[in-house]
């Protein structure tokens, strides 16, 4: 906003040195930009902006908005701009001449018109160089007359919709006024590799759809086959036809195998029959909706394992699919060689994450801990063996969840737990509680052993415990070498082979310490306790605030500055309780009921974190956000493409970008092999990119991908920590 801001004033400023002649040769902000609406089909409204030579609009600056009631707006569907770097903004996006957009758009209560504003910003670029502020321009479309009440109320179903009232006698009194199909029920499908696709069908509020009275088949392709859909699991839901039946409500996903004769891009038709209803009111006969689906190429390895799934015993008839559980990635029986392999790179994987900037702050408190501790070599084991128990425990339980609930469907890897904003929140209460701690605001225990969390006890074997837990916990968004191989092969063997992995990463993860703790000459080198371990300890704080610092940027990417402000009040709370609870241990129970009374509310802003909208994703400069249908085009096009999946709260990827993908000489290169750069953001869950790291059996974030141009096949998949070497090896041509 101070940017913003600036730009005006350096706007007035540029207004009153350039003179009244050059003022008058200034077009009205709306001559300058030009905004036309219509509407486009029911919907969705086309939007058009014409923009008069020597103006140019920011693509950032674009928002649509509407006050009125029961209008919601989708996002706002714009083309890529011209990347510029801009005197005001710096690196931006704009737009020269027109630019065509559409908005979507739906009705949760009748009405004749939608009335909508859109604000724009941009600029004069020759002398004069002025901006003006931001521009809002209101507009009412009438829409259609199905959407109007007097459709409704005549108890007649609108013309082009096909309703059948099968609500009984209330059935229009009792629902608003339906909608049109293809608002009411919206279907699409991408392509999610070259043998498989993603279809979904997207239900407004107040609207369902049947499981059973849907399918989907192949209109046309050539030598293409459909495997057997894998529904997901519905919502049981009672009417007076059908009685209990599954339905689903808001949006269902059904992913699509297919098996193909050649493996040349080629588009398919998907030909999809469905039926729903609108609660209390009225069911739509059965619907139908064809949808073209750009397939990109395959390569002989795809067009056979693909051939190989559908010729499997388990494809059944589509009835009795639909009523099994959600397709699951097939469990490989672990071979011992292939499982002693997989073991020995979660050890060594494990023994690097030590080395890692996210666990560095907690393992030094532990040697810390150790060298205070300056007693017997049994006391030594003791301290190592609790701490790797909590480690063990600790990626067992994230393993068991990982593996559990992938199993049932759902597309989680490595890291999932830092895609919840209040687990985030959570955190950095927890790094500033322990940095609080080392300062010196409060005692959480008798000893360093107990900094691990507050649940420390006098023996310090708490302390031990949860330091090992929080140790798992910060090494979550890190991916080292050798840990996503184990990791890989965990997600496709038997659970209790992947249990043997996850507890081998966390083997490695212990084992420096339970080498210090039974190696007793390394034991002895540890240094003396002494007044010098005061001083190292509250210099140690340091880290835990970077980490709570870096912690609440994350939390702001995922929840918008709001969640920053909610977290940050939270914290002072927190320390405000901390402070109170160390120095009213003497001071009788007023100030320790005062204490505890502070530090539960400290808790309340952590009940606003989950209720705030999902911050907007942002992409690298001169980088397109991913998507299958786009990947496919730009291949088509002979492009190559470098994808870079990532997450604001992974540590490797923004090591990466700095030293790699955000290099001019990363940008050079691209531009030399005529490829483009597309970026998914993994900060929150995305079903897209679940799907794309799923093909490439990634568990989780970074994966990087290049697919090089005029070639076919598959991707190439490159190394987590990346050297501009390894990035332009996988670039040049072949």
């Amino acid at each position: 906003m101070l940017k913003w801001l600036g730009a005006c004033a350096t706007a007035l400023l540029f207004a009153g040195v350039a003179g009244a002649q050059s003022q008058d040769d200034l077009l009205p902000v709306e001559q300058a930009f030009q905004v036309k609406a219509s509407l486009a089909e029911p919907g969705r409204i086309a939007l058009r902006i014409d923009i008069a030579p020597d103006y140019y609009l920011y693509r950032g600056r674009i928002k649509a908005k509407t006050a009125q009631d029961g209008l919601e707006l989708g996002t706002l569907d714009l083309p890529p701009g011209i990347p510029e770097h801009d005197e005001f903004q710096g690196d931006v996006e704009i737009y020269r001449g027109s630019v065509a957009a559409s908005l979507p758009y739906t009705l949760a209560q009748a009405t004749s018109s939608a009335s909508v504003t859109l604000t724009v910003q941009g600029c004069h670029e020759v002398d004069p160089k002025i901006c003006y502020p931001p521009h809002p321009t209101t507009f009412t479309l009438d829409l259609p007359a199905s959407a109007t009440p007097a459709a409704a109320a005549a108890g007649a179903a609108p013309p082009a919709s096909g309703l059948v009232n099968l609500g009984g006698a209330g059935g229009l009194v009792q629902g608003s006024a339906p909608l049109p199909p293809e608002q009411a029920f919206v279907f699409e499908a991408i392509a999610l590799s070259p043998t498989r696709v993603l279809a979904r069908w997207s239900m407004p509020k107040g609207y369902y759809l049947y499981r059973d009275k849907s399918d989907v088949a192949i209109a046309q392709g050539d030598g293409v086959v459909l495997g057997a859909p894998q529904w997901p699991k519905g919502t049981d839901h009672t009417d007076e036809h059908f009685g209990t039946v599954p339905v689903y409500f808001g949006e269902v996903e059904l992913p699509l195998d297919l098996a193909r004769d050649n493996g040349a891009a080629q588009a398919i038709t998907l030909h999809a029959e469905y039926q729903g209803c609108q609660d209390d009111g009225l069911c739509y006969p059965v619907l139908q909706k064809d949808v073209v689906v750009n397939l990109p190429p395959a390569n002989a390895a795809e067009l056979a394992a693909a051939k190989a799934s559908l010729a499997a015993p388990a494809a059944a008839p589509r009835r009795a699919v639909a009523d099994a559980a959600p397709a699951t990635a097939a469990t490989a029986p672990a071979s011992p060689a292939g499982l002693a392999f997989a073991l020995l790179l979660a050890l060594l994987g494990g023994v690097i994450l030590n080395l890692m900037p996210c666990v560095l702050p907690v393992l030094s408190l532990k040697v810390l801990g150790l060298a205070q501790s300056g007693e017997s070599a049994g006391t030594a084991r003791r301290h190592a063996l609790i701490y790797s128990a909590g480690v063990l425990v600790s990626f067992a339980a994230v393993g068991l969840a990982v593996v559990g609930l992938r199993a049932a469907g759902h597309a989680l890897g490595w890291g999932f737990q830092l895609q919840q904003p209040l687990f985030v929140a959570v955190l950095v209460y927890v790094m500033f509680a322990i940095g609080l701690s080392l300062s010196g605001v409060f005692n959480l225990g008798a000893g360093l052993a107990g900094v691990g969390s507050g649940l420390a006890s006098r023996s310090g074997a708490a302390g031990d415990f949860f330091t090992g837990v929080l140790a798992v916990v910060v090494a979550s968004p890190c991916t080292v070498p050798f840990m996503g191989s184990a990791l890989a092969y965990a997600f496709t063997a038997s659970p209790w082979a992947a249990l043997l992995i996850f507890l081998a990463l966390g083997l490695g993860l212990a084992l420096p310490f339970l080498v210090i703790g039974y190696v007793p000459a390394l034991a002895r080198r540890l240094p003396r306790p002494g007044a010098w371990m005061e001083t190292l300890k509250q210099f140690l704080a340091f880290p835990m605030y970077l980490t709570a610092a870096w912690l609440a940027w994350v939390l702001g990417n995922q929840r918008g500055i709001d969640a920053v402000g909610y977290v940050l009040v939270g914290a002072i709370v927190l320390a405000l309780g901390l402070w109170l609870r160390e120095h009213g241990r003497s001071r009788g129970l007023a100030v320790r009921a005062l204490a505890a009374l502070v530090l539960l509310a400290a808790l309340v802003p952590l009940t606003r974190i989950d209720a705030l909208a999902p911050a907007s994703s942002t992409t690298a400069s001169r980088a397109e956000p991913y998507s299958a249908q786009r990947l496919a085009e730009l291949r088509a096009q002979g492009r190559g493409v470098f994808v870079d999946m990532g997450a604001d709260w992974c540590v490797t990827c923004k090591v990466n970008e700095r030293a790699v993908l955000h290099t001019d000489a990363f940008r050079d290169l691209l531009a030399r092999s005529n490829s483009v750069l597309m970026t998914g953001d993994w900060t929150n869950a995305d079903p897209a990119i679940s799907a794309f790291l799923k093909e490439y059996k990634a568990v989780g974030v970074p994966l990087y991908v290049v697919f090089r141009p005029a070639e076919d096949g598959p991707g190439q998949v490159l190394p987590t920590l990346l050297t501009h070497r390894i990035v332009a090896d996988a670039l040049a041509p072949r």
